[in-house]
């Protein structure tokens, strides 16, 4: 008698009953890991393959053709990752291209004055990473306390190639985020590098010098200290850290042309060849680009570094 009833009912729904469709619910996304950086605090940098997060290595006075040449670990880099064959210095001497780095102008400036001779209003990149909340340091090999605004050649240090010491109105967060690169190891095994970072060799690891010691072949051997642990960071392989290495200007008889290595998880095994001209208020307009903030005074007009190597930008 059950089942009939059973039976009946199911009859007179198959005639009179309204199908009502299944919906597939999405299970929720994973939760994105965040590193955690320097100052303690989450540094944003989501590991899903955007760059939230850029470290800069400079190189002193050699050409494209002198580096590829002369950097054999830095070359072999270039040609598993991507280099720029068209990236050229704004001008001469040193200090006026770091400042076009960090500051998207070189302000006027056509010497290696120390700061007390150059002091600079506004912003720097570094400044814009903080101002959004995010993290900045620069590391300074041989550097003999937090932001000197004096050289130590006794110690390699030249200020001329600390650009962050000759913005006074950031000089209160330069005493604490540009400091000597003896943790700089730790913090790239840690996976906390900034968002906006520099890492500045001293005179002889940057080949500033060209003795036997201090020449091409002593940055290359640096380089080869520093960057396996860089490159083998959870920060660079999910894609959040990218790496440029460059120099600050050629050997005057290059067209001031510098070999310009970009490293990032997206171009690994490509061995790209970037022919876009490219400059180094391209590059700081990259840091403005990842920093999330309007790229600074000439940067604004520079040609886009991130579309020409097509990086991901977070």
């Amino acid at each position: 008698m059950v089942w009939m009833g059973l039976a009946a009912a199911l009859a007179a729904c198959l005639t009179g009953c309204t199908s009502t469709p299944i919906r597939t619910v999405a299970p929720p996304p994973t939760a994105t890991a965040v590193a955690s950086g320097p100052s303690g605090k989450a540094s944003d940098a989501p590991r899903d393959g955007r760059t939230t997060k850029l470290l800069t290595i400079v190189e002193e006075n050699h050409s494209l053709a002198q580096m590829k040449s002369g950097m054999p670990y830095l070359y072999g880099l270039s040609q598993r990752y991507a280099y720029a064959d068209h990236y050229t210095a704004v001008t001469h001497p040193s200090l006026p291209n770091y400042l076009a780095i960090v500051g998207g102008d070189t302000f006027g400036v056509s010497d290696d004055a120390a700061p007390s001779a150059h002091g600079l209003h506004g912003q720097s990149i570094f400044g814009q990473a903080r101002a959004n909340g995010l993290t900045a340091h620069l590391y300074a090999e041989s550097m003999p306390g937090a932001c000197k605004l004096t050289g130590r050649a006794d110690k390699g240090y030249a200020v001329k190639h600390n650009p962050w010491a000759y913005f006074v109105d950031e000089r209160r967060t330069c005493r604490v985020n540009d400091i000597p690169d003896d943790g700089f190891l730790d913090d790239a095994k840690a996976n906390a590098l900034p968002n906006a970072g520099m890492l500045i060799p001293n005179q002889c690891n940057d080949a500033h010098n060209t003795d036997a010691d201090c020449g091409l072949g002593a940055a290359d051997a640096w380089l080869q200290t520093r960057l396996p642990t860089v490159l083998a960071s959870t920060d660079f392989t999910s894609g959040a850290l990218t790496v440029v290495i460059t120099a600050d200007e050629d050997d005057r008889n290059s067209g001031n042309t510098v070999f310009t290595v970009v490293l990032q998880a997206s171009l690994a095994d490509s061995g790209s060849v970037v022919t876009a001209p490219l400059t180094h208020y391209s590059l700081s307009r990259l840091y403005s680009q990842i920093i999330g903030a309007p790229p600074l005074r000439k940067a604004a007009a520079a040609p886009d570094l991130a579309a020409a190597f097509g990086l991901p930008i977070g």
